[in-house]
C-alpha cells in the first residue's frame, strides 16, 4: 500500500534563545517548536508535568450534584452498584471506583455489574438494572457508559434506584434523566479538557472527593489504572492526559496495584513499561476477558489485594483467554480479506468495507476491523449475528469522523454509539445490505479523496551518523508518546541494505542499512510485514527509510534500532 510522506507539523519560527538549555540541541529545539512549545516555561512543563497542573475537579458540570448524592447513599447505608463497560476502560475505571470506596472511603455497600457482551451487549442493559433492583440496590454509578441509556436511567428511576453517569462518549439529543451526568463532552460543561478516557472522568470523581476531604494526595494512589486506561483508549496524551500517563506509567512501573503486577511479572521484562507496552501487553489481556469469557474476570484481578495463587491463577486465566483470542483474530482477518478478494468488483469501487459473517466472534469484531484498515485503507466495520441481530464495530481512518457517518444511517440501526475514531453498532438482519450501500454512500460523499491515501508523518530528515545515544536519550523526554504526540519519525535518504538482510517472523524485514556507497553496515532495522521488499532490496537498490527510534536488548547488550515505518524507492523529492 502506497504511502504519502509528509511533514507533521512545520516548526513555527520559534527565537530558539527563549527554550534555554533545550534550544542547544537542534533536533530537540525543533520538535518543541513542531509542538507550539514556544518558550522555556512551557517546555519545563512539558518535560515535567506536575500534577499540581491538573484541573479543578468541580469545574466539571454536576460534580458536586454526584458527590452529595453518594455521601447521602453513604450516610443512608445505601448500596452502590458499579456499572462499567467491559473493556478495558470499563473494568479499569469499575476497579479504581471499587478500591476506592472499599480503602480510602471504608464503605462496604459497594458491588459492581460488568454486563455480558454476548447476552447484554454494550451499555446499561435492562438485566442490570432488573439484577441491581432485585438485590436491593438504589445507586448505580456508570463508568465508561450511561450517556446513550435515556431509557436504562428511567426504568431504573421507576424502580427507585438513582444514576451517576461517568462517561466520556458523545452525547445525542435524548440526555439522560439522571442525578448527575460527569462528561465533558457536553455542550453546556465548562470543564477545559474534553478528551479524558471513562476512567479519567472517573478519576476527576475520586480527585473531587479527596480534595473535598482535604486529602488530593489520596486520588493518585490509582493513576497506574487511570494510565492502562487513558492509553489503551487511544485517547490524546496531551495536555491533562500526559499528567495522568507520565505520573500513571511511573507508579505501574514502581509500585504498580497487584492485579497489574501481576500481569507485568508474567511479562518477563526487565526494563519499564512505556505506552507501547501497556497497548501492547496489558490491554490485550485485560480486554480478553469480555471478549472470550466475562469482563468480571478482569475486575476480579484489578481489584486483588495482595498478589498470590489467585491472582496468579486469574493472570493465567487472563493469558489463555488472550492466546484465544489471538487465534480467532488471525482467523477472522483471513477469512474478511478472503472476502474482499472474492468481491474484488464491490470493494475495488467502493469508498468503504462493510463485511457480515454470521458466524464471526463478537469478541474480536473490533480488532479484525482495524486490521483490515491495515491492508485496505477505508473506513470499516465487521459485522456478525447475536441474539438475532447484526451487531458490529467500526474503526476509522485518518481525519474521517466514522460515529457521524452511522449517525446518518439510525433509521437502519436499532443503536449505536461510540466517537470519531470507533464505534459500535446493532441493527435488524435484513438491513445489513441496505446499510452497506447508504454507509457507502455517505463516506463517498464525505471522505475526500486528498485523505484517501495512509500519510506516514515526518518530524525531521537525518543522517544516520546523527544517530547517537545522547540523541536517543533527548527524544525519550518527549515521552510518553501517543495521540497528539507520536515517537518522532526520522527520514533517512539514499541508503543500501547488506547481504544479511533477511525476512523473519510473519513477513517480517530484518534490516542491515548503511549510506548509499559504503559496505559496512550502520545500524540494524525491524520494518513489520514488509517482507515483499526483499528482492529489491538485496538486488542493491537504493532506498528511503521513514523510522522511529528504538533500543533492542540482546545478550544483555543494547544498541539503538530502526523501527522502520515505510520504504520507498521512488524520488520522495522534498517532504512538505
Amino acid at each position: 500500500m502506497h504511502k504519502i510522506w509528509k511533514r507533521r507539523t512545520k516548526p513555527n519560527a520559534t527565537n530558539i534563545s527563549i527554550l534555554g538549555d533545550f534550544g542547544n540541541n537542534p533536533i530537540v529545539a525543533s520538535l518543541l517548536s513542531s509542538r507550539n512549545i514556544k518558550t522555556h516555561e512551557e517546555a519545563e512543563h512539558f518535560f515535567h508535568p506536575s500534577t499540581n497542573n491538573l484541573h479543578d475537579p468541580f469545574l466539571m458540570k454536576d460534580m458536586q450534584k454526584a458527590i452529595t448524592r453518594i455521601e447521602e447513599a453513604m450516610r443512608q447505608n445505601q448500596k452502590i452498584l458499579l456499572f462499567g463497560d467491559y473493556d478495558v476502560d470499563g473494568t479499569t475505571a469499575v476497579s479504581m471506583m471499587w478500591l476506592f470506596f472499599q480503602n480510602q472511603l471504608k464503605y462496604k455497600h459497594v458491588g459492581y455489574y460488568i454486563p455480558d457482551r454476548y447476552t447484554e451487549g454494550y451499555g446499561v442493559s435492562e438485566k442490570s438494572i432488573d439484577w441491581a433492583h432485585e438485590n436491593q440496590y438504589q445507586l448505580i454509578i456508570s463508568l465508561d457508559c450511561g450517556i446513550k441509556s435515556s431509557d436504562k436511567v428511567s426504568k431504573a428511576t421507576e424502580k427507585g434506584i438513582d444514576f451517576i453517569i461517568c462517561d466520556h462518549h458523545l452525547p445525542d439529543a435524548n440526555i439522560p434523566k439522571a442525578i448527575a451526568i460527569l462528561n465533558p463532552k457536553q455542550s453546556d460543561c465548562p470543564y477545559p479538557f474534553k478528551e479524558l478516557s471513562g476512567c479519567g472522568v472517573a478519576f476527576k470523581l475520586i480527585q473531587a472527593i479527596c480534595q473535598k476531604h482535604n486529602q488530593p494526595e489520596n486520588a493518585f494512589t490509582y493513576l497506574d489504572l487511570v494510565a492502562v486506561s487513558t492509553c489503551c483508549d487511544i485517547v490524546p496524551i496531551t495536555h491533562e492526559n500526559r499528567i495522568l500517563v507520565y505520573h500513571g506509567l511511573k507508579k505501574l512501573n514502581q509500585n504498580p496495584c497487584p492485579g497489574i503486577a501481576s500481569i507485568i511479572n508474567q511479562a518477563q521484562s526487565n526494563h519499564d513499561f512505556s505506552v507501547e507496552d501497556v497497548v501492547f501487553f496489558i490491554g490485550p489481556r485485560i480486554n480478553a476477558a469480555g471478549r472470550i469469557k466475562h469482563g468480571n474476570g478482569a475486575v476480579d484481578l484489578l481489584i486483588a489485594s495482595e498478589q498470590n495463587q489467585t491472582t496468579q491463577d486469574l493472570t493465567s486465566q487472563l493469558n489463555t483467554h488472550n492466546t484465544t483470542r489471538k487465534g480467532l483474530d488471525r482467523q477472522m482477518t483471513e477469512h474478511a480479506l478472503q472476502m474482499i478478494s472474492d468481491n474484488a468488483s464491490w470493494f475495488n469501487n467502493a469508498s468503504s468495507t462493510v463485511l457480515f459473517c454470521p458466524e464471526w466472534h463478537k469478541g474480536v469484531v473490533g480488532i479484525v476491523a482495524s486490521r483490515i484498515i491495515e491492508s485496505h485503507y477505508k473506513p470499516t466495520i465487521i459485522l456478525t449475528e447475536s441474539n438475532g441481530k447484526a451487531t458490529g464495530s467500526a474503526r476509522s481512518v485518518r481525519d474521517f469522523d466514522i460515529h457521524a457517518a452511522i449517525s446518518r444511517c439510525a433509521h437502519l440501526l436499532d443503536n449505536f454509539g461510540g466517537h470519531m475514531h470507533a464505534a459500535g453498532l446493532t441493527m435488524p438482519l435484513e438491513n445489513v445490505e441496505e446499510f452497506r450501500q447508504t454507509f457507502d454512500k455517505i463516506v463517498n460523499e464525505t471522505w475526500p479523496p486528498f485523505l484517501r491515501k495512509p500519510i506516514v508523518y515526518i518530524d525531521e530528515e537525518i543522517e544516520l551518523h546523527q544517530i547517537t545515544s545522547t540523541m536517543f536519550d533527548a527524544i525519550q523526554l518527549f515521552a510518553p508518546f501517543g495521540p497528539g504526540n507520536m515517537d518522532p519519525v526520522f527520514v533517512t535518504r539514499n541508503l543500501n541494505a547488506s547481504k544479511w538482510t533477511k525476512i523473519v517472523g510473519d513477513n517480517h524485514l530484518k534490516l542491515y542499512v548503511s549510506p548509499a556507497g559504503k559496505s559496512a553496515p550502520s545500524f540494524a532495522g525491524i520494518a513489520f510485514k514488509q517482507g515483499h521488499h526483499i528482492k529489491s532490496l538485496l538486488q542493491g537498490a537504493s532506498f528511503h527509510l521513514a523510522y522511529n527510534l528504538r533500543i533492542n536488548e540482546w545478550n544483555g547488550k543494547k544498541n539503538i534500532e530502526l523501527d522502520v515505518k515505510d520504504i520507498r524507492f521512488d524520488d520522495i523529492g522534498s517532504i512538505e
